[in-house]
C-alpha cells in the first residue's frame, strides 16, 4: 500500500516545476497521467524535456534513444498519454477525464487553459471535488502575471543571485545562479504540500478548490534567513544581505577552508559547519589552539560574527597545516560538523548514499535497465513506489482512456481520426 493509493492526478504540466511536484505525488502512490502533445508534422510531440540533450538514454543497440536524461529524471511512476489541447475533441476529453480525477495540475500562461475550456471554474463545474493547481512564474495575479516565468530570471529577480557567489571585492565576484533549477524545485515541492493539504480539506467538505503556485513567490520565501534578516533589521539599518561566496551569513566559522595539498600538490579544500559554542571550542581542542576558544571575541557565535574578519584568516592559516583526511578523521570523532566537497561520481560511490538507496534500476522499455536517482522520502507503512519507468511518449493512452472513461477501440480510433490522441 501506498500513502496516496486511490488518487488521481491528471498532469497538464511540462518542463520541471509541475513535473516535479506529479512525480513526488507518483511516487507517493497517486496515479499520475502525464498529458501531452501528439506528435505531429514538424513536431517531435511530448515534454520539451524529451529532447533536452544530450545526454540521452543509450538504447540496446547502442545508440541514443530520443529519451533525453533530464526528462527521465522528473518523470518516474507516471502514465503517459497523448492529447492535442488546442482541438476542441482534445479539449472535450480532457474535461472528461477531470471528472475521474482528484487533482489536475497545469504550468500553462495565465489565461491558456480559460481559451481551452480548461480552467479552475470550468472544470469545478463539473468536479466541485477537484483540487487544481496552477504553477506559473508569477502566480494568477499581479502586474507580472502575463509574463512567462523561468527558473533563471526568477533566481535574479527573486535575490538569490543577489546573495550567491563570491564577494564582489574578490576574484570571481558577482552573481551566480544555483547549479540546479531551484526556484522550480522547491515551486514544485511546496506544490506538492498544497495539494495534500487540498486533498484534505476536499475529503473533509467535499469542496476543492484552486491552488496558485508562482516561482517568484517561491524564491521569495526560500530567502529564509536573509530574508529574515532583511526585515527585522537590515532595512531599518540600510543594510542590504549581499554576497558571501561559501561563508555564512549568521554563523562562524561555517564555510569552505583550503587545508595542505594533497600528494601530488594538488589544492584539497573541506567544509566546517560549526553550528554553536560547544562544536567551536572542540574544533580548537582538534586544532592544538583552545585558547582561541577562551577568547572573548570569539567564544560566542555573535562575536565571532562581529570578529569574522579577525578570526577567519586565524583559522585559514592553522586548517593549512594538515591534510584533508587528517582534519576529517579528527573532526568527526570530536563531532564537529564536517565534509569532503564531492563530485558526482564521488556522490553515486558513497558507501552511505548506496546504503540510503538513493539510486534505483528501473527496466525500461528501450533499454534492459537505467539507473535513476531515487525519491528521498522514507516511510515505514506506506514506503514510496518504485514500479513505473518515466513513460514513453503516449505508452499508456489506451490503457488509461479505459480505465478512466470507458473508451473502447471505437471510441479511440474516433479520437485519433479527430487528432484529439
Amino acid at each position: 500500500m501506498n500513502a496516496l493509493d486511490g488518487i488521481r492526478v491528471l498532469d497538464c504540466s511540462r518542463v520541471l516545476a509541475g513535473p516535479w511536484c506529479t512525480q513526488t505525488l507518483a511516487d507517493l502512490g497517486a496515479d499520475v497521467v502525464k498529458v501531452e502533445r501528439p506528435r505531429s508534422p514538424g513536431h517531435p510531440g511530448g515534454d520539451d524535456t524529451r529532447g533536452w540533450g544530450p545526454p540521452f538514454l543509450r538504447g540496446r543497440d547502442g545508440q541514443d534513444t530520443a529519451e533525453a536524461a533530464y526528462y527521465l529524471g522528473a518523470n518516474r511512476n507516471k502514465r503517459s498519454i497523448t492529447c492535442d489541447l488546442s482541438v476542441p475533441d482534445g479539449q472535450a476529453l480532457i474535461r472528461e477525464l477531470a471528472t475521474k480525477a482528484n487533482v489536475f495540475v497545469e504550468n500553462y500562461k495565465v489565461g491558456d487553459m480559460a481559451r481551452y475550456g480548461l480552467d479552475f471554474p470550468t472544470l469545478q463545474q463539473i468536479n466541485p471535488r477537484l483540487v487544481y493547481c496552477s504553477i506559473t512564474g508569477f502566480g494568477q495575479t499581479g502586474p507580472y502575471k502575463d509574463r512567462a516565468g523561468y527558473d533563471y530570471a526568477v533566481q535574479g529577480m527573486g535575490g538569490l543571485m543577489s546573495i550567491t557567489g563570491e564577494r564582489d571585492d574578490l576574484p570571481g565576484g558577482g552573481p551566480q545562479k544555483v547549479g540546479v533549477a531551484v526556484a522550480d524545485l522547491f515551486t514544485g515541492l511546496y506544490a506538492t504540500v498544497a495539494i495534500q493539504a487540498a486533498l484534505r480539506h476536499a475529503e473533509h467538505t467535499g469542496q476543492g478548490q484552486h491552488v496558485d503556485m508562482a516561482l517568484l513567490d517561491t524564491q521569495v520565501a526560500m530567502l529564509a534567513n536573509l530574508g529574515a534578516n532583511y526585515l527585522v533589521r537590515g532595512r531599518e539599518d540600510g543594510k542590504v544581505p549581499g554576497r558571501a561566496g561559501n561563508a555564512h551569513a549568521n554563523i562562524v566559522p561555517y564555510q569552505v577552508f583550503e587545508v595542505a595539498p594533497d600528494a601530488s600538490g594538488h589544492a584539497q579544500h573541506i567544509i566546517l559547519a560549526v553550528g554553536n559554542d560547544g562544536q567551536f571550542a572542540r574544533f580548537c581542542q582538534v586544532a592544538g589552539r583552545p585558547e582561541i576558544a577562551a577568547d572573548e571575541r570569539f567564544a560566542l557565535n555573535q562575536n565571532r560574527v562581529r570578529h569574522r574578519t579577525v578570526l577567519v584568516p586565524m583559522l585559514e592559516a592553522i586548517l593549512k597545516s594538515r591534510g584533508k583526511a587528517d582534519w576529517l578523521t579528527a573532526l568527526e570523532a570530536a563531532k564537529v560538523p564536517c565534509g569532503p566537497i564531492n563530485d558526482l561520481a564521488e556522490v553515486f560511490a558513497d558507501p552511505h548514499v548506496r546504503e540510503r538507496q538513493m539510486v534505483h534500476t528501473w527496466q525500461h522499455p528501450l533499454a534492459d535497465s537505467i539507473e535513476l536517482v531515487a525519491s528521498p522520502i522514507k516511510m515505514s507503512a506506506t514506503p514510496v513506489r518504485n514500479d513505473l519507468p518515466p513513460p514513453l511518449l503516449g505508452q499508456h493512452t489506451d490503457e488509461v482512456l479505459a480505465e478512466w472513461i470507458g473508451a473502447d477501440s471505437q471510441r479511440l480510433t474516433q479520437l485519433r481520426d479527430a487528432g484529439a490522441i
